[in-house]
């Protein structure tokens, strides 16, 4: 039976997915539930709460009429709460090294397969959406091989914002920081529990990393499932490492990946797919 601990730290974990930032508690439970969602993110047992004096209690009728927040129902509802939070992202505002568009995500909010690849591109920050650059049109023919289309996935990245070059940057492009990711991170963990897609792809090392926490190199995490938010996640390499690397021996393991997760998804495959690479 689960404990009040991991009662309240699930609780809390899913309140912004019905559109909630806060809650009103005294200062004895804000210091015990402060210890509790720290432990549960790193792990370790919570440290123990001295108790804050006595003070008056805090009322119903004192609380702000704006702090009720409204209840989320549908996943159009959760994604647009997000998508509006995310413009003003905080953590990731108070870097000072990401630029200022943000890049939220494209496809169907009912996918059953999720993409997720690192930050925004030249050609993203243009158009305001992920993936429409060279990598975006050879993931498009890769999802197109599977017999699927952009608008029945759902695509996104693990940093919501194109990372800065400085004030010359013009078209060049670079990866996310461990602090970028991570600033970032709760955006694409609650996309995630919005969607509750059947299988999550990590298009790349910065999303495994970002997702899974795997620092491993994109090579020896391919072929083998993961467990994100107790989804079934695969790792493969992004489509910008095809467009450096187009080779029979690369383009063979992606499409292997991809094949495994079509078997997940119990999609139908035609001896022509099977056959590709082969």
């Amino acid at each position: 039976m689960p404990t009040l601990r991991q009662l309240a730290t699930e609780a809390l974990s899913h309140l912004p997915e019905r559109g909630q930032t806060t809650i009103m508690v005294d200062e004895n439970a804000r210091a015990i539930l402060r210890s509790w969602m720290q432990a549960a993110r790193t792990g370790s047992p919570p440290k123990p709460v001295q108790a804050a004096p006595p003070e008056t209690p805090l009322t119903a009728a004192a609380a702000p009429a704006s702090s009720a927040a409204p209840v989320l129902q549908t996943v159009e509802e959760k994604l647009a709460w997000l998508k509006e939070r995310a413009l003003t992202w905080r953590a990731a505002r108070a870097l000072g090294t990401l630029r200022d568009t943000m890049v939220f995500a494209t496809g169907s909010p009912h996918a059953r397969l999720m993409l997720v690849g690192e930050a925004p591109g030249y050609e993203e920050e243009l158009q305001q959406e992920p993936f429409v650059g060279p990598a975006g049109q050879k993931l498009t023919q890769i999802l197109r091989a599977m017999g699927l289309s952009r608008s029945e996935v759902y695509i996104s990245n693990i940093c919501k914002f194109r990372p800065s070059l400085g004030p010359q940057q013009h078209t060049a492009n670079r990866a996310p920081s461990d602090e970028e990711i991570a600033a970032c991170l709760p955006i694409i963990q609650a996309e995630i529990r919005a969607i509750r897609p059947a299988i999550i792809l990590c298009l790349g090392g910065t999303a495994a990393r970002g997702l899974l926490g795997n620092a491993s190199s994109v090579a020896s995490q391919r072929g083998r499932w993961f467990d994100c938010q107790g989804i079934p996640t695969r790792v493969t390499y992004h489509p910008s490492y095809l467009l450096r690397n187009d080779t029979i021996t690369a383009r063979r393991a992606v499409w292997e990946d991809m094949l495994a997760i079509m078997e997940k998804l119990a999609m139908n495959i035609t001896a022509k797919q099977r056959r590709y690479f082969t």
